[in-house]
Order: structure tokens, then sequence, then C-alpha cells
């Protein structure tokens, strides 16, 4: 049953929520910005309201997977298994040829049905780093970077620990284009 819920988390994680939205508009986020499909990118493609609607989904595609493995079983290596598939299959979609967005918001969905305290806490951290300085892409490595800090603080099962490890591993990693316009002052600053 589990191997069952696995692939499904995975395909779960690979819908590409962002594109089946801006498409609806006529738009594609892959052909302009910054060429990702997550909500941000979306939003400067599409609409802000395609924007909160993928942001919405693609938190959803992580919690959903980890909340109903979570009613099966409470061993806390199996829910960090499932969420690491849901948040793998939007960074690599089986749908997109492998070729998916940046995890942040499925990695919260998938935090949020770990620990809603932890999120409560890494969105504040997050927020607060948005208003200083306007770049998304900085305020959510920030966040990757806090959350085995604040789940640690916690006293969370050290499975989630490393399951954050490993997912702001995958998001430093996906957000090195980020880094380097950071770096470099090009980046795009989110206007508020």
């Amino acid at each position: 049953m589990y191997i069952f819920f696995a692939a499904i988390a995975y395909l779960i994680g690979s819908i590409p929520i962002g594109l089946i939205l801006s498409k609806i508009k006529g738009k594609d986020p892959r052909q302009t910005g910054s060429g990702n499909i997550g909500a941000t990118n979306v939003m400067r493609t599409a609409g802000k309201a395609m924007g909160v609607i993928t942001l919405i989904g693609d938190v959803a595609k992580g919690f959903l997977p980890v909340i109903v493995v979570k009613h099966y079983s409470h061993k806390p290596i199996l829910v960090a298994a499932i969420g690491f598939l849901a948040f793998l299959g939007h960074l690599y979609p089986i749908y997109l040829r492998f070729k998916g967005g940046k995890g942040v918001a499925t990695a919260l969905g998938v935090y949020l049905a770990v620990s809603p305290l932890a999120i409560l806490i890494d969105i504040l951290v997050f927020i607060l780093v948005l208003l200083r300085w306007r770049y998304v892409s900085l305020g959510s490595l920030v966040a990757a970077a806090m959350m085995p800090v604040i789940l640690i603080f916690l006293r969370i099962s050290y499975e989630y620990i490393v399951l954050s490890v490993l997912v702001g591993a995958f998001i430093f990693i996906k957000h090195r284009d980020n880094m380097r316009r950071l770096s470099q002052g090009q980046e795009n600053r989110l206007k508020i």
C-alpha cells in the first residue's frame, strides 16, 4: 500500500498547476520572466489571481499526500519519504520531461502537514526578509535554510529534520540562477 502512496505522491507533486493555469490565459510561464512554473512567475505572466491559485495548488500538492499518509501511519520515516516524493515530483515532473519548479510552495505544504507551528515561524522569517529586501528568491532561500533550525528548536523527529535538510539543498540547487542574479544585483524585486 505504501508503494502506491509513494507513486501517487510523486504523480500529484508532478502536476504543473502554474503551467495549466497560465495556458488557460493563453500564456506560458516557461517563455517569460524567470521561465519558472511557480507562483511568482505565473503572477508575472498570467496575473495575480493565477499566481495566487498556483501558490495554493502547489502547497496542496505537498500537503495532501503527507496528511493522507499521516492518517494511515504515524511513522515519521514514511511520512517524510512521502513528503519528499511529492516535493521531487514538483521539481522533476514526469509530465514535463522532469523540468519543473523550484519547490518552495510544495515544501511549504509538506511542512504544513508535518508541523504547522514550524511553518508559521518560517513564514514569518520569509515575510521579514521579503519586506526588508523585496526579493522572493532571497526570502525562499533564507526560509529553506532556517527550517532545519526551527525543527530542531521545536524538537521535531529527526526524520523531519533530515527531510528539511534534503529539501533545503534541492531548493538551493534550483535557485542557483537566482543566487547568481542576487550577487550581481540583477534579481527582480517584488513590487509591494
